[in-house]
């Protein structure tokens, strides 16, 4: 029997799946700082799970501040999530070797060995989405129409995930 919770993460899942680049935004200092992370996996807990430098500002900022923003952005099939989370840093080894892949390898030439590898592990408190299930220019027009009529566009699917 699926859970609400069940069903929320799947929803999730679906609006993420082509998303490899998130933007990761964090506090610093009295600013919010983006920058773009490569997804390693989603797990069957709906965690978010990124590689990182362990000396990397951003490693400072999420021990300060553990609240952090998720930017997803699927231009192909026009999906937007943006999620509200709580990331931490994880220095399991298993964990590491499980995810690793030759495309991490670019950012960490020496691979396991590197001194710097860590993981991101950010979970899931809530989403919002924008799925227009068309293409640009059926978006567009809607949206165009939308302003003419002073109508909402029906162009496609806005909601908030709780997890």
């Amino acid at each position: 029997m699926e859970t609400a919770h069940n069903t929320s993460l799947n929803k999730l899942k679906s609006l993420i799946d082509n998303g490899d680049i998130a933007m990761l935004c964090t506090l610093r200092d009295d600013h919010i700082h983006s920058r773009p992370m490569a997804t390693s996996d989603i797990d069957v807990d709906g965690n978010i799970w990124f590689f990182t430098n362990e000396y990397s500002p951003k490693v400072d900022e999420v021990e300060n501040n553990k609240n952090i923003t998720l930017c997803y952005t699927d231009h192909t099939n026009n999906k937007y999530v943006c999620i509200n989370g709580i990331a931490s840093v994880v220095s399991d080894r298993s964990k590491m070797e499980e995810l690793f892949n030759s495309s991490v390898k670019n950012f960490f030439p020496e691979g396991m060995d590197d001194p710097r590898l860590a993981l991101l592990k950010v979970r899931p408190k809530h989403a919002e989405y924008w799925d227009s299930h068309s293409n640009s220019m059926v978006h567009f027009m809607g949206i165009l129409g939308s302003s003419l009529t002073n109508q909402q566009s029906l162009g496609g699917e806005h909601g908030e995930i709780d997890l």
